[in-house]
């Protein structure tokens, strides 16, 4: 999920797994839902076993079957951000924002998971994946699971539009308009739309044009009169750039899709024609066009590169509208390089539907959450000196979006900036926006004599021309600006501050697990951590001279876990230590939070855990290899999804360790990627108040009966629902009340603070 809107509907996504059979039954039901298909079950898993291993309780940890595949089980998300649309219990215009949000789920899991499979199988790769399968059954599987998606798709789409109707939001025909509405929408199409359409011809004097990534068209075939001969154009429909897909109709909240306005508007285009047929189709580009950065001379140039190889890249999926002629349909199929039967999808309901973000966001209250406004965190109320507050409070805690990003990330960025006594600035960049105002506080500090160096990701995934311009802005500005290690991706979410105290420099650091980002911080679950802690300054010292010089000698890190080349290692030899204390007698735990858990190392590593009677609850939000509640390997491992109106992106890893707890927080997944090809850091919580309030999250998050989703052992899951007479509340929802329990708590705390009053002294003699 790349934009702000999709990722917070998933804002970063399941409904019941893509299953016939869970299907016939209502969403609000919460009944088991079989696997998807492909998906073994846990019964098949264990009569596949040796007898001897049965009667053991033991398995081979690392059997395929023990493993779901990566991207079935992301599918398996993207079912149940689907599920929010259907659920009558979630508002109206929140239920058409996860039907765009699971929308725009797909197109971008077609740019990148089918189009790499395609890629894969193209290339010849036939290697397994841990889950046992090749490139081609993946996709053969997906295919199958995608069906079922579509399928739920359009029952959704028609349900809400149903629902929206009755709040009296219609999207309409346009023959069904009245004359005068009519008119009014073909004024406001020419004055507004009409010049920035280009009709492209298709004959021998002009070949197939260039489509473009996830734009909608229109095949146009006609005819001179008293001819027979016909020929075709290409009408792309120019939506974005401050176009909307959807025009209002009056005053009401009434549209008409703009393909639908077009159709209609085609005798200006092509005067003197007559139109035979317009048909709408939509294609969507394989976005996986990296280069070997080994060889680039310039890393700038060859992401300037990879984003043109982009604009041209093979086509993995065609989109039509039902009814297309056939031969109009294979037609398209061969000039775009596709398996007509494997890769042309058809609809009879409105394509592209993540363009139903512009409904979600109508301003009718009533359809919507209740307004949530984060609060100030408490210890950073008042106005002193943010660094003043971090040194004499201790470390401090940020929850978003539950708690302002503006009044603390930003802040402590914007005084770092103005404060006289900080000396230097460094930071690691891998998405932000423009209303952020990061980036303007970075160049105010430049110009206040401050040394700033900002290491920006030039490879975030669908970010990297945004990356470009912020690079740029920098160098502009004065700013040291580079590119992180050579082969690694820089993901880590850091701001190192250092500063003259008045006892000699201080190291001020913010960790965060999510984004620099004003947008995602409103949408993402995140957490941040200010500290003055020496350790952990020292720590982000030696990281940052790593970053910016590529020189990778061994660095002994006092508290933080870095990836590629400790984090793995510290967080499974913690998952054996866990082990060791249950076969001591002391009881074992282990929670972690997170995005994913796809690496197979860290599975096996759970599963030897629980095979030995450690405890493991897990929350992973979309992907999950795990299989919990498998006799003789996972009988002590829960997993559960959160998916509501935030999106989840929070990373918590903690471990019991026979009563001397370790919590950490920060950027990675489990995911191989994440550990041993990235640059992330997760560092310790260490303070017993900021513990307190993540086991607050974890223990709200496990307890959840409304927006989690249990997984079974056979990989399907199950949605929690609350006991008859009990509060039908989502865990985001407590800790937004939490968070406004905080404030209440600390305006009253203000209140009664005593003052102190100044006294005049003895008048001094004259």
């Amino acid at each position: 999920m790349s934009t702000p809107a999709a990722a917070g509907a998933a804002a970063s996504v399941e409904d019941q797994d893509g299953s016939s059979a869970a299907v016939a039954a209502s969403a609000a039901d919460g009944a088991k839902t079989a696997p998807l298909p492909g998906e073994p079950d846990a019964a098949a898993v264990e009569a596949s076993w040796p007898a001897a291993q049965k009667t053991q309780g033991q398995s081979d940890l690392k059997t395929p079957e023990l493993y779901l595949n990566r991207e079935l089980t992301w599918l398996k998300f993207n079912f149940r951000v689907l599920n929010e649309g259907r659920d009558r219990r979630t508002p109206l215009l929140e239920r058409i924002k996860f039907l765009a949000i699971a929308a725009s789920n797909m197109d971008e899991f077609f740019m990148k998971r089918i189009g790499g499979l395609k890629q894969q199988i193209g290339a010849g790769v036939h290697k397994l994946t841990v889950d046992g399968r090749t490139p081609g059954q993946q996709l053969e599987e997906c295919r199958i699971v995608m069906a079922e998606f579509r399928r739920q798709q359009r029952e959704t789409f028609v349900d809400v539009l149903r629902d929206l109707k009755q709040q009296n939001i219609r999207v309409i025909p346009f023959a069904r308009l009245s004359r005068e509405e009519q008119a009014a929408v073909r004024e406001h199409y020419y004055e507004n739309i009409f010049p920035l359409v280009t009709p492209l011809a298709m004959d021998p004097a002009h070949p197939f044009p260039f489509i473009s990534n996830l734009s909608l068209n229109l095949l146009v075939t006609l005819r001179f009169p008293h001819e027979t001969r016909l020929t075709m154009a290409r009408v792309k429909v120019p939506v974005g750039g401050g176009v909307p897909r959807l025009l209002r109709v009056g005053t009401a909240n009434h549209f008409v899709l703009l393909e639908d306005v077009m159709r209609n508007c085609l005798q200006d285009l092509f005067p003197g024609m007559e139109i035979e047929s317009t048909e709408l189709f939509r294609v969507t580009r394989n976005a996986n066009t990296l280069r070997g950065e080994e060889q680039a001379d310039d890393l700038v140039a060859m992401i300037e590169a990879e984003l043109r190889d982009r604009k041209f890249a093979p086509i993995v999926r065609l989109e039509v509208e039902q009814g297309i002629d056939p031969n109009h349909r294979g037609m398209l199929a061969a000039e775009l390089g596709l398996d007509e039967e494997l890769d042309v999808y058809e609809t009879d309901v409105m394509m592209s539907m993540r363009d139903l973000f512009e409904i979600a966001r109508l301003d009718v209250p009533s359809l919507h959450d209740t307004p949530h406004h984060p609060i100030d965190n408490v210890l950073l109320q008042d106005r002193d000196n943010i660094f003043h507050i971090i040194r004499e409070s201790g470390p401090i805690l940020l929850h978003h979006p539950y708690e302002s990003f503006a009044t603390s990330v930003v802040r402590y960025v914007q005084e770092a900036a103005e404060d006289p006594k900080v000396l230097a600035i460094k930071m690691t960049l891998y998405r932000t926006s423009a209303d952020t105002l990061i980036i303007d506080r970075l160049i105010d500090a430049a110009h206040n004599g401050k040394q700033v160096a900002v290491v920006v990701e030039l490879k975030a995934r669908f970010d990297e021309a945004a990356n470009l311009r912020w690079a740029n802005r920098l160098e502009e500005a004065g700013i040291h600006v580079t590119y992180g290690v050579l082969g690694l991706k820089t993901h880590c979410k850091l701001i190192l501050v250092v500063r003259r105290d008045y006892n000699g420099l201080r190291r001020y650091c913010h960790i965060g697990t999510g984004n620099y980002h004003a947008g995602t911080a409103r949408l993402y679950c995140d957490l941040g951590m200010l500290t003055c802690d020496k350790e952990v300054g020292l720590d982000l010292t030696e990281l940052f001279n790593y970053l910016t010089t590529g020189c990778r000698p061994a660095r002994a890190y006092r508290k933080i876990l870095a990836a590629p080349n400790l984090m793995k290692k510290m967080l499974l030899a913690k998952v054996e230590r866990e082990i060791g204390h249950q076969a001591a007698g002391t009881p074992g735990l282990i929670r972690f939070k997170c995005n994913a858990l796809e690496d197979a190392d860290m599975v096996e590593a759970l599963y030897r855990a629980s095979r030995s009677g450690v405890k493991v609850e897990l929350i992973v939000r979309d992907t999950c290899r795990l299989r919990p509640g498998i006799g003789g390997v996972s009988e002590t491992i829960s997993v559960i999804s959160i998916v509501g109106r935030f999106l989840e992106h929070t990373r918590i890893y903690y471990f019991h360790n026979a009563g001397e707890e370790e919590y950490f927080i920060g950027s990675a997944d489990l995911m191989s990627r994440n550990l041993e090809s990235r640059v992330e850091v997760v560092v310790p919580v260490e303070h017993p108040g900021l513990r307190r309030e993540l086991h607050a999250v974890l223990e709200t998050q496990l307890n959840d009966k409304r927006s989690a989703w249990e997984m079974n052992a056979d990989g399907s899951y199950t949605q929690r629902r609350p006991r008859p007479g009990h509060k039908d509340r989502s865990c985001q929802e407590a800790l937004i009340e939490a968070a406004y329990l905080r404030a209440e708590r600390a305006k009253r705390l203000r209140k009664v603070k005593p003052r102190a009053f100044a006294r005049r002294g003895p008048k001094p003699p004259s």
